[in-house]
C-alpha cells in the first residue's frame, strides 16, 4: 500500500509538472508525458538493436553449428530468430500500459514488468536482468569480438573444400556424452547471440509517435532480427565450412587465424569500436540500478558529493565521486573475472541459457497475456504457454550443457595464460 501510494503521488507530481511545462512551452515540443518529443524512427531503433545484439556471440556460432551439423545448426538459428522476433513484438506492445496510444509509458524493462505483473515479479526480473547484463559486460571485455566472416570465406576459397557433415561433429572426435553436452551448449551459444530483449523497452522509449511506438518497434525488430540472422548464418556456416569438426570456440583465437596479421588487427579494431557503444548500452541499466539504490543513503557525502572540475571556455563539470569509483571498480572486476575464467564458449552458453527464457520469452509472454487480458485455457493462451514451456526446456538443456563444459574446463584451466 505504501509503495502504491508513493507511486501514485509520484505520478501526480510528474503529471502536474508536465502540465506546467506544456502551459509554458507549448505541446509541439513535448510528448504526452511532459518530456521532450522523441525523435526515434524505425531505422534508428533498428540500428540500436543491431549494434547491441551483434557482438561476442558471433564468435561461437561456427562452433555451435559444428556441434549440430548442416541441418540442425541453421534450423536452430532460424527458429531462435523467429522466437526472438515474436516475443519482441509481444514486449513492444507492453511499452504502454492499458491503451496502446495514450496509456502510461514504461521507460524500462522493469517498469513494464511492474506495471503488468506487479511488484513481486520485479525483483525476480531484476536479478536475472542484472546478472545477464553483468555477464554480457564480462564477455565483451574479454573478447572484443570479431565477425570472422571474411576469414572464413578466405579459408574456404583457399582449400576449395566445404567441410562438415549433416549431423555435426562425429562420435570419435568426441565421446557420446560430450556430443550430447556440446549440442545442448550450442543451443545456449545461439540463444546468447539473440539477447537484446533486456534493452528493447529502453530503445523503444526513444521512438516518436505516431504511428504507435509498438508498431514502429515491431518493424524495427523485424528488420534487425532479419539482418542479424543473415549475418549470423553467414558467420556460423562459413566458419563451419572452413574448419568442420575442428571449428574453434572463438574464431579469433582458434587455429588457422594467425595470418594475415593485418586483417586480424583491422577486425579487432573494428570490433573494439563497435563494442564500445554496445558495452555502454548494456551497462547503463545496471549502472542506473546501482546508483538508484545508493540514493537510499542521502546523508553519505561519498555518494552525494559533486566535485566541480573547471573546464576552460565552458561550464564546470560536476564529478560524482561514488559514480567514478563504482564504475571504475566495475570495469576492473569484469576484466579480472574474464581473465580468471577464459571459458568463452561455456560462459556464452551459460549466459544465453540463463537470460533467454526469462527475459526473452517468459516475461514478454506473461506481460502480453496480462496486458491483453487473454483468458486462461483459451487457444491463444495455450499456444503462448506451449511456447513458454518449450523454451524453458531448451534453456534447462543449454544450461546443463554449459555447466558441464565449465566443470570440464576447470580441470585444465591456467589463469592468466592462453592455450594457443
Amino acid at each position: 500500500m505504501v509503495e502504491n501510494s508513493a507511486a501514485k503521488s509520484h505520478s501526480h507530481q510528474v503529471f502536474d509538472v508536465s502540465i506546467d511545462i506544456h502551459a509554458q512551452t507549448g505541446t509541439e515540443w513535448l510528448d504526452d508525458d511532459g518530456r521532450l518529443k522523441r525523435t526515434g524512427t524505425v531505422w534508428t531503433a533498428s540500428a540500436h538493436i543491431i549494434t547491441a545484439v551483434i557482438g561476442s556471440g558471433v564468435l561461437s556460432l561456427a562452433w555451435a553449428v559444428a556441434q549440430l551439423g548442416w541441418i540442425a545448426g541453421p534450423a536452430v538459428m532460424f527458429l531462435f530468430s523467429l522466437v526472438t522476433y515474436f516475443t519482441s513484438s509481444l514486449l513492444a506492445v507492453c511499452y504502454r500500459t492499458g491503451d496502446p496510444v495514450n496509456g502510461k509509458r514504461n521507460y524500462t524493462y522493469m517498469d513494464a514488468v511492474r506495471s503488468n505483473l506487479g511488484g513481486g515479479m520485479v525483483k525476480i526480473c531484476g536479478y536475472v536482468q542484472y546478472l545477464n547484463l553483468f555477464g554480457v559486460a564480462i564477455v565483451m571485455s574479454f573478447t572484443y569480438s570479431s565477425i570472422g566472416l571474411g576469414l572464413g570465406i578466405a579459408k574456404v576459397a583457399e582449400t576449395g573444400n566445404i567441410q562438415g557433415s549433416l549431423t555435426g561433429i562425429s562420435i570419435g572426435t568426441v565421446t557420446e556424452t560430450q556430443k550430447i553436452w556440446r549440442s545442448f551448449q550450442a543451443l545456449g551459444d545461439i540463444a546468447f547471440a539473440y539477447s537484446f530483449s533486456i534493452i528493447l523497452i529502453e530503445i523503444q522509449d526513444t521512438v516518436k509517435s505516431p504511428p504507435t511506438e509498438a508498431k514502429t518497434m515491431k518493424k524495427a525488430s523485424l528488420i534487425s532480427v532479419s539482418v542479424t540472422t543473415l549475418f549470423y548464418m553467414l558467420c556460423g556456416c562459413f566458419g563451419y565450412a572452413a574448419f568442420g569438426d575442428m571449428s574453434p570456440g572463438n574464431l579469433l583465437t582458434g587455429f588457422g587465424f594467425y595470418n594475415p596479421y593485418w586483417l586480424l588487427d583491422i577486425a579487432n579494431v573494428a570490433i573494439v569500436i563497435h563494442l564500445v557503444g554496445a558495452y555502454q548500452v548494456f551497462c547503463q541499466p545496471l549502472f542506473a540500478f546501482i546508483e538508484k539504490t545508493a540514493q537510499r543513503f542521502p546523508d553519505s557525502e561519498f555518494i552525494t558529493k559533486e566535485i566541480k572540475i573547471p573546464i576552460p571556455g565552458s561550464r564546470s563539470y560536476n564529478l560524482n565521486l561514488f559514480r567514478l569509483v563504482f564504475r571504475t571498480i566495475f570495469v576492473i572486476l569484469t576484466t579480472l573475472i574474464s581473465m580468471l575464467l577464459p571459458f568463452f564458449n561455456d560462459i556464452v552458453g551459460l549466459l544465453g541459457a540463463l537470460g533467454f527464457w526469462p527475459l526473452t520469452v517468459y516475461f514478454p509472454v506473461e506481460m502480453y497475456i496480462a496486458q491483453k487480458k487473454i483468458p486462461k485455457w483459451s487457444t491463444r493462451w495455450l499456444c503462448l504457454q506451449i511456447l513458454n514451456a518449450t523454451c524453458l526446456i531448451i534453456t534447462i538443456a543449454a544450461a546443463t550443457g554449459s555447466v558441464a563444459g565449465v566443470v570440464g574446463d576447470l580441470k585444465t584451466v591456467k589463469p592468466f595464460q592462453t592455450s594457443y
